[in-house]
């Protein structure tokens, strides 16, 4: 597992250790939390940007297959310092995008004979069916809203820019640009009464064995402070994680969460 933030790579290691695989930790200095060391598999630790080591790494412990678990900050990237491995793949792309840099990441996988996997292999319960998943019911104008946003977040993602859109009454607040979701939803909600609607969705064409758009309390506690009234993220293409903690603390905040299948 290659970790990055976040309450992700815990989750997976649980999975792990309940279905009987052997795991090896490559984790980011930085990003992935201390407490990792505790989940009782082999950790590495390495610099984001760092490639070469994985592979050393790897290959010691015969790792044939790999995945990409949890984020990295994007604000870190500009502090970004590549070993020889990660020039040799940045130059390969024609722009530092997300997309384009994982999947030249992965075909240098590939090219050492290990296969990407994706990061809810163990786990799809964790990706978000269709329908309203709480006992809140967005309201007509939010059905408006929340089409809005997706329209709208489809295009953006086309430029690979952001996952979040925030809009009220039709009006586009916010678009997540390099600060992520939550600074995104606090931004938005400045220029609004409370009531805003929160449109989180996979970029057109993403690679999903990469960074799919997750949601946590965390953001639910964000939304709950700037009285934010729904959530929609796109079913079967983002995660809900600790879903049964988070669909909780979505209701007792009056929040209505809903996963819209979306073409």
């Amino acid at each position: 597992m290659i970790a990055g933030n976040g309450l992700f790579p815990h989750l997976f290691l649980e999975a792990a250790r309940q279905k009987g695989y052997d795991v090896v930790i490559v984790a980011h200095q930085g990003e992935t939390n201390s407490s990792i060391a505790d989940e009782g598999f082999p950790v590495e630790w390495i610099r984001v940007g760092q490639v070469a080591p994985i592979f050393k790494i790897f290959r010691r412990h015969s790792v044939r297959y790999a995945a990409f678990v949890g984020g990295i900050r994007k604000p870190r990237l500009f502090d970004l310092r590549p070993d020889w491995r990660g020039i040799r793949i940045l130059a390969r792309v024609a722009a530092n995008h997300d997309d384009q840099v994982l999947r030249a990441l992965a075909h240098e996988f590939e090219r050492e004979g290990i296969t990407i996997v994706p990061s809810t292999f163990l786990l799809p319960e964790l990706t978000a069916p269709a329908g309203v998943l709480g006992t809140h019911l967005p309201t007509p104008e939010d059905w408006e809203d929340i089409r809005v946003g997706f329209h709208v977040g489809k295009v953006l993602g086309e430029l690979d820019v952001g996952q979040c859109v925030i809009v009220r009454e039709k009006v586009v607040l916010a678009l997540e640009a390099i600060e992520g979701t939550n600074e995104t939803i606090r931004r938005g909600a400045g220029f609004a009464p409370p009531g805003i609607v929160v449109v989180k969705m996979a970029k057109p064409n993403q690679d999903l064995r990469f960074d799919l758009p997750s949601v946590g309390t965390e953001t639910l506690v964000v939304m709950g402070e700037v009285g934010a009234r729904v959530l929609a993220i796109e079913a079967g293409k983002s995660l809900i994680l600790d879903a049964g903690n988070f669909m909780e603390h979505a209701d007792r905040l009056g929040i209505a969460v809903v996963g819209v299948a979306w073409e």
